[in-house]
């Protein structure tokens, strides 16, 4: 199991104003966790960053499985939630994109269990988070104008103007419509964390178990950072147009809070 433990003396932080937060990404083959300090100004400090994996005899299936993956769960986890004073919990809801009904019911079963366990044990009432938000909220920089369709092709200039006049801003919009998402919030994390022990197979490739963990992480950073600053949507602030041969491209500033990202898209245009 991967973990992070930084030994932070509690006393130590008396005197400011501060959250223990516990970040989770919940489901029924991993559970990503994450424990962070927030003093309201400094970079948060991670307490924990680990995962448990709910091994349970095989051939279980159904309801029971889900109530002894719990059972592994509380065992494992939420019964040494005393020794950290959790005073936040954030929850990252369940990704709803499986067409299977009894996929999706199972992880919104699953996610209520280890909810109510949680506030069983510790009283602190979860909150919840979509995937999008968590990310968004996380690293509101991976925010732009979208450049490919789900073809992978390059939009039309007109399409790009238009997007840009309803300032319509997504995540991961610079990137390939198929990029590996989940590999890019590994990179914006390891840049704000770079001594994280992940773990690594023999091949030395990082385990998949380490993006459960790293999502856990990624919500925790969307929580301080809402309750900082705030729900703001980003906005395109300045722009500006230049052409060369067949090629236009556009200058923009994103605005976010109190922050600023100059950024840069270029289109093929037919001369």
């Amino acid at each position: 199991m991967s973990k992070v433990e930084n030994n932070i003396r509690y006393e130590e932080l008396e005197n400011k104003i501060h959250r223990v937060i516990l970040g989770l990404d919940i489901s029924t083959a991993c559970i990503g966790v994450s424990i962070v300090i927030d003093d309201g100004d400094s970079l948060p400090k991670i307490v924990k960053l680990t995962h448990v994996t709910p091994k349970i005899p095989r051939g279980i299936k159904g309801i029971e499985a889900l109530f002894l993956k719990k059972k592994v769960f509380e065992d494992a986890f939420i019964s040494t939630l005393d020794e950290y004073n959790i005073t936040d919990v954030i929850i990252e809801e369940p990704l709803l994109t499986s067409n299977n009904a009894f996929t999706a019911g199972t992880l919104i079963r699953f996610n209520g269990m280890i909810s109510e366990a949680i506030y069983r044990k510790i009283g602190v009432v979860p909150h919840f988070i979509s995937s999008y938000d968590s990310r968004m909220f996380s690293f509101p920089e991976l925010c732009s104008i979208r450049k490919y369709n789900k073809r992978n092709e390059e939009y039309s200039l007109t399409h790009v103007k238009k997007a840009i006049k309803d300032n319509h801003l997504v995540l991961f919009g610079s990137y390939p419509y198929d990029v590996d998402k989940k590999n890019i919030m590994m990179d914006m994390i390891n840049e704000l964390y770079p001594d994280i022990p992940w773990m690594v197979n023999k091949k030395g490739e990082l385990k998949k178990e380490n993006y459960d963990a790293c999502d856990a992480l990624v919500c925790t950073l969307a929580y301080i950072n809402v309750n900082r600053y705030g729900i703001e949507k980003p906005l395109i602030t300045k722009t500006s147009v230049s052409k060369e041969n067949n090629l236009t491209t556009i200058d923009y500033t994103m605005k976010i809070w109190d922050k600023e990202y100059d950024k840069k898209l270029t289109i093929k245009t037919t001369k």
